[in-house]
């Protein structure tokens, strides 16, 4: 009887010394296999967003102060940037933006690589090889963004004014009340309204282009034919 009860008691033993050991190695692989590596996330820093700002501030899309905040303000600005420039109107910093704007990354943000959902669709860096890429690049001229001058803005805001599209002042910059002011005005003759000075706007109104948009007109002109 006694070794009976000796033999029962080695196989309990036994038997949860092979259940704790289980118990201790099946979760551990489970979470080893069932981990994902998420991908780091790219975040700009506070000078960077400083940087943009002023940029933006320089091509009349953005109004306000270099805060290094990105407010709903600084995002519709970056996202109209982005319109014209060859990327995806996403309103984020993203690593494609910075480095189209010409502002340095951090080591870490080296690191991080471009997404593939930054540039529009018909943008030339899309190509599916780099030989591709590079023909399209050198048969394909840039394309050369026109921007209106300050002086060229206060003299629209003054004509928009005496033709009672706009109620504010002439300051230079071109601001909501400003943009609308020129929609109205290229309605009333006849223009596309985009709502941008451009270069037909200008000429519309009788403001002289710069010799920098005139020869920059020109090439266009000659690109066409």
């Amino acid at each position: 009887m006694k070794r009976f009860v000796y033999v029962f008691v080695a196989l309990t033993i036994l038997t949860l010394g092979v259940a704790a050991q289980t118990k201790e190695t099946v979760p551990a692989t489970a979470t080893s296999a069932g981990t994902k590596s998420r991908p780091p996330i790219f975040r700009p820093t506070k000078d960077q967003i400083t940087q943009v700002q002023t940029k933006l501030r320089t091509a009349n899309l953005y109004s306000g102060e270099s805060t290094g905040k990105l407010d709903k303000a600084t995002r519709a600005s970056i996202k109209e940037w982005q319109g014209g420039n060859g990327l995806k109107k996403t309103g984020t910093l993203n690593r494609a933006t910075l480095e189209k704007m010409g502002i340095e990354l951090t080591e870490s943000q080296k690191l991080i690589p471009v997404s593939e959902s930054s540039y529009a669709e018909s943008e030339p860096a899309k190509a599916s090889t780099k030989e591709t890429s590079s023909s399209a690049n050198e048969t394909k001229p840039k394309r050369t963004i026109f921007r209106a001058t300050k002086d060229q803005i206060i003299a629209a805001q003054n004509k928009l004014k005496s033709g009672n599209m706009y109620s504010g002042d002439a300051h230079g910059k071109l601001d909501t009340a400003t943009r609308d002011g020129l929609g109205k005005f290229q309605e009333a003759n006849g223009l596309k309204v985009t709502k941008t000075l451009n270069q037909a706007t200008l000429e519309k109104m009788g403001i002289e282009l710069t010799d920098r948009q005139k020869a920059a007109a020109a090439t266009s002109s000659e690109s066409a034919n």
